[in-house]
């Protein structure tokens, strides 16, 4: 099997039926992760189909002139996670959790409605507070609780220190902690 940097170097130096094979099998590897990435950002399954399929033409559209400082991997999560924050500015028109949630997700014969809807209530209030963090604090708490990577990988994937992202962090955290318990109060 071909490494990722064989592959890059056959797709940049290859004839069309190369460059296509070589993308070909970096999609196959990449694929799931970089929807999974999109998919936990933006909690629909065809909004997260749509940016990943965006993310692949991008970096089709730019593989040429990766230079390789980085891992392959590494350079594709931040292009989808740039385009993850990109989709959620451009629908911020629509809130993360509306109607049309609660009306295609009914509520399953073992749960009765209000729980339903309290669920409903408390995820629409973290969402709206992710939503509201500034965008470094929100891509690395994204990264870190959602997609569960170290401190180190972020730092490469956004070209940071570890030191700025657990500051980062600790203030999203803090920064969701803090509109929760508002709305808590003011829903009391």
């Amino acid at each position: 099997m071909k490494s990722d940097h064989e592959l890059i170097a056959e797709f940049k130096q290859g004839n069309a039926i190369r460059r296509e094979k070589a993308f070909t099998e970096l999609i196959r590897r990449y694929q799931e992760k970089i929807y999974w990435v999109c998919r936990r950002m933006l909690k629909s399954h065809d909004d997260a189909d749509d940016v990943a399929q965006n993310v692949f033409v991008k970096i089709y559209h730019a593989l040429d002139k990766f230079n390789e400082a980085s891992q392959f991997f590494t350079w594709a999560y931040r292009i989808a996670a740039n385009e993850s924050i990109n989709y959620m500015r451009s629908q911020k028109v629509r809130q993360a959790v509306g109607l049309d949630t609660l009306m295609s997700e009914p509520a399953g014969k073992e749960s009765h409605p209000d729980e339903h809807l309290e669920k409903t209530e408390q995820s629409k209030l973290i969402e709206e507070a992710i939503a509201r963090l500034p965008e470094k604090q929100r891509k690395v708490f994204v990264m870190r609780y959602y997609e569960e990577l170290s401190y180190e990988e972020i730092a490469e994937s956004l070209g940071t220190s570890v030191g700025g992202l657990k500051a980062n962090y600790f203030h999203a955290f803090k920064k969701i902690e803090e509109i929760l318990k508002k709305s808590f109060v003011q829903g009391a």
